[in-house]
């Protein structure tokens, strides 16, 4: 079956205005992590960065790095593909997932596992993005060009630690 030209860019089978486009406006409407990172995801793609700042969660001052934040945001992204979904007894939530984008004539996968926290912001609880590790892949990649010396602070962190620049040395 074909999808819909309103086809939510988030990859499901739903439009936008039934998937992500309600989150965007409200976040407390994502209840499960997974429905939070999609949103976020369709907001790279289409360019909402006050949504991606806002999402994150208060501890880590994204407001800050909104300049970093719209950079990465300003992809052609290429599409999404979800791997796991789940809630730790903790409360914690992790969403696995590969990210496609286009950065010049180049394609490249940004394989996360994201960690979520569901807290109350302005009187409705939510889920916020908190950080991400870059899993270790099953085989070994095919090394991918180098686009800049340039360490952002979402790529992996260059000391091979396998977490973000920016929790680590960054």
């Amino acid at each position: 079956m074909a999808k819909p030209d309103n086809a939510c860019p988030c990859g499901s089978t739903l439009t936008l205005a039934q998937c992500c486009q309600p989150i965007h406006h409200d976040p407390s409407l994502a209840i499960q992590p997974a429905q939070l990172m999609r949103a976020r995801y369709c907001a790279h793609v289409l360019g909402l960065v006050d949504f991606v700042v806002d999402t994150y969660h208060p501890s880590c001052h994204a407001e800050q790095h909104r300049e970093a934040i719209a950079e990465s945001v300003d992809s052609e992204w290429l599409g999404l593909e979800v791997i796991s979904n789940e809630i730790a007894p903790s409360g914690e939530g992790f969403v696995e997932f590969n990210a496609y984008y286009r950065d010049g004539k180049e394609e490249y996968c940004l394989h996360e596992r994201s960690r979520f926290l569901h807290e109350e912001h302005n009187g409705k609880a939510q889920w916020f993005y908190i950080d991400g590790e870059y899993p270790e892949p099953a085989e070994p990649e095919a090394p991918q060009p180098a686009t800049s010396n340039k360490v952002g602070r979402n790529d992996p962190c260059p000391c091979g630690s396998g977490k973000k620049h920016k929790k680590c040395c960054g």
